[in-house]
């Protein structure tokens, strides 16, 4: 099979009805092949979808890693939020554990108040 040849059977799947209005948001993955995966739980529903790198983590060097935002033509976004709702997909998007800055950044001046005040002890002895 070439890459034509590929692309039609991909076309042949997708329902027309699923494919108008501009690409929604509906699930970040965590990495590449995660969604690559829902692309292919969608199109085995007739829903095209595209995936592009999310915000903040467009780096070549990266590869695969990194969280991927998976997008659908609005006449398809109903449908495709149901599909992974059935798949328990989007609960497990929304239990990713969020990191808060806040605390982060207290633990991080508290280990730099820490580490200065050795070295004043250490230079007073």
């Amino acid at each position: 099979m070439t890459i034509d040849d590929d692309q039609r059977a991909i076309a042949r799947r997708i329902n027309p009805a699923y494919a108008r209005g501009k690409l929604v948001h509906v699930i970040t993955a965590r990495q590449q092949p995660e969604a690559e995966m829902i692309q292919g739980m969608l199109l085995e529903a007739g829903i095209p979808s595209t995936v592009k790198r999310s915000a903040g983590f467009d780096v070549p060097d990266m590869l695969a890693a990194g969280p991927r935002d998976v997008q659908v033509p609005y006449s398809g976004a109903d449908a495709a939020r149901r599909i992974l709702n059935e798949a328990d997909m989007l609960q497990l998007a929304a239990a990713e554990p969020v990191v808060r800055a806040k605390p982060l950044l207290i633990g991080l001046v508290a280990a730099v108040v820490v580490v200065a005040l050795v070295v004043l002890l250490a230079q007073a002895l």
